[in-house]
Formats: structure tokens, sequence, C-alpha cells
């Protein structure tokens, strides 16, 4: 089962001009708890989704709202002459097709 399959909103943004953060909401504890517990879901397996290393990923937990925020860096800033998307709107999809 894909994240895709699980979070209730699957979406990207910047998060400054050099990094994007993916967010990930559930509607139920159940599926909050089997993306974060799942062995995939970690920085290992994150970070060659995106073209970086485990060590610049990071996951940010808002248990209280079943939120996760993975925090990326951009591969070129905000509005870079190679960047493809300024916004970082269409980041989500690399880690929303994970297989948890």
């Amino acid at each position: 089962m894909r994240i895709y399959d699980i979070a209730f909103v699957c979406r990207s943004k910047n998060a400054g001009p050099f990094q994007l953060t993916v967010d990930l909401m559930f509607k139920t504890r159940e599926e909050f708890d089997r993306v974060l517990n799942s062995p995939r879901f970690v920085p290992e397996t994150i970070a060659p989704l995106y073209r970086t290393t485990p060590d610049k990923v990071q996951i940010k937990v808002f248990e209280r709202i079943l939120t996760i925020k993975v925090v990326l860096p951009r591969l070129c800033g905000s509005g870079s002459p190679e960047d493809t998307d300024v916004y970082g709107s269409q980041q989500h999809f690399p880690l929303g097709d994970l297989d948890i």
C-alpha cells in the first residue's frame, strides 16, 4: 500500500528557498501509526527518492493533529534558472508513491 492510499492529504510546498516540506495528514490514528511505524518510512529510504542523503531528511511528527512533515533540501534554490517547480508544489509524488 502506498502513502497516497493511506494519507488524507499528501502535499508539498517550499519551506524557504532551499528546503521543501511534504505534509502527510491522516484521518485516523491507525493510518498515522501505520506510516510512522513502517520500516520503510525512514530517512534512508526517503533520501534516494529526492537525490539527497539521509542526514538531510527530517521527519517531524505532530501527533496531536495526526500529521507528519518531511523536510528535504531542494536540489536548487527556488527561482533559480534550473528550478522546474518554483513553489515546490509538485514534489510530493515520490514520497506519496512510497510503498509502506
